[in-house]
């Protein structure tokens, strides 16, 4: 072999060897996705208890409660869902309205302000929202 023939050979190998020790670029594993832990909903919070109307459950009490409790004149017992649904439902502007300038109707009559002309407008509402809210 001369050395024309071995220089070439040599300038192969090398180029050969050179090839094999360059590393490709690593072929990226794909591992596997992880399965996502089942979701687990934790159970619904308990509705935060409604704050107490005690403004008008007093006034319920002291005032209202002479005629709504024993339903006289046609007023609607508390908790009697049947018959205060159809009140409810017209809105509870309408039933602060009858209650404060009062109000006859078909089924009975309401006094303005349950017949205390001290209640102010406050209680008169926090009494009806007192009602209402036993009769949904």
């Amino acid at each position: 072999m001369n050395y024309a023939s071995l220089t070439m050979a040599l300038a192969a190998a090398t180029l050969v060897l050179a090839a094999c020790g360059k590393s490709e670029a690593p072929a990226t594993a794909t591992a596997p996705e992880p399965t996502p832990a089942p979701v687990t909903q934790a159970p619904a919070p308990a509705p935060a208890p409604t704050a107490e109307n005690a403004v008008g459950k007093s006034v319920y009490g002291k005032t209202c409660a002479l005629c709504h409790a024993a339903g006289v004149a046609g007023a609607p017992k508390p908790g009697d869902k049947a018959d205060w649904a159809p009140r409810i439902a017209q809105g509870k502007d309408l039933l602060y309205k009858h209650a404060m300038e009062g109000f006859t109707g078909s089924k009975g009559v309401m006094p303005a302000r349950g017949g205390s002309t001290t209640l102010t407008d406050d209680e008169v509402k926090a009494a009806v929202d007192y009602m209402a809210d036993q009769s949904i």
